[in-house]
């Protein structure tokens, strides 16, 4: 099956899970349809969105094409799957198509991959990450990240034509006790990188001390609590405190956690 382009070429990556479900990606969403480089990648008069590896159901990149409309309505929006059993039928203004890190030969403004990297090794993302950004109109942005199966704890990676330019973590203020548990979800380059000496984990240290001084706020909720933790933390680190109305969020530039 050829790709939208019509090139032909084989897949690039592998088969994954498939794991996933409605609403699953709703924080990653959000914070997409509002960050102004986002908003700058699809400045284009048709800028092109595609989603790389939306699993046994195209749920979540019909709902990322809601939220991008948000942005630019005349965006145009591809999933992309390795599968052939998992592409479906055009839908809601969506394509679907057989495809992998190469894109299926697309040039787009704008590509997510999300709980497609978590499947493979610490080793293969440069190369991932390489292949998909290689693929960018100019200007454009990659988001690669990971969730859990709620989505209730998010990570995710911003990435330009030059590599990585920041790391998002976003998690639902009620189902989260302190920052540093979002560890178990960090995108494949920093879930290893968890340990003493690297800087994820000075990051997310510094994130906790300042959640646990923030504790007289905690009779106000974990949203207010948070905000109060994250102006301590930019207070003390420089990271921008980003208050965020429904999830708690921290986003950081990319060598505050690039591994050592």
């Amino acid at each position: 099956m050829t790709g939208p382009s019509g090139t032909g070429a084989a897949p690039s990556g592998r088969i994954t899970r498939g794991t996933t479900g409605r609403n699953r990606l709703r924080r990653s969403d959000r914070w997409t349809a509002h960050h102004p480089d986002v908003a700058a990648a699809l400045s284009d008069p048709r800028p092109l969105a595609v989603d790389v590896g939306y699993g046994a159901r195209p749920d979540t990149t019909l709902e990322w094409a809601g939220w991008l409309r948000r942005v630019r309505p005349e965006v145009r929006v591809v999933g992309l799957e390795i599968d052939p059993a998992r592409v479906v039928p055009g839908r809601d203004g969506v394509e679907f198509a057989r495809g992998g890190f190469e894109l299926a030969g697309l040039r787009p403004d704008l590509i997510r991959a999300f709980n497609v990297l978590r499947q493979y090794d610490e080793d293969e993302v440069a190369d991932a990450w390489a292949t998909m950004t290689a693929r960018l109109a100019p200007g454009g942005r990659l988001i690669e990240g990971t969730c859990d199966e709620l989505g209730r704890r998010c990570c995710w990676v911003l990435l330009g034509s030059g590599g990585p330019i920041s790391l998002t973590l976003a998690w639902a203020p009620g189902h989260t006790d302190r920052p540093s548990e979002l560890a178990e979800r960090l995108p494949k380059a920093l879930i290893h990188r968890n340990v003493p000496g690297e800087r994820i984990h000075s990051l997310l240290a510094r994130a906790d001390e300042c959640w646990d001084h923030a504790a007289g706020f905690a009779p106000y909720g974990n949203r207010v609590r948070w905000r109060a933790a994250a102006r301590l933390l930019e207070q003390r680190t420089g990271v921008p405190a980003v208050p965020n109305r429904r999830d708690n969020v921290l986003t950081v530039p990319w060598d505050t956690v690039a591994p050592a």
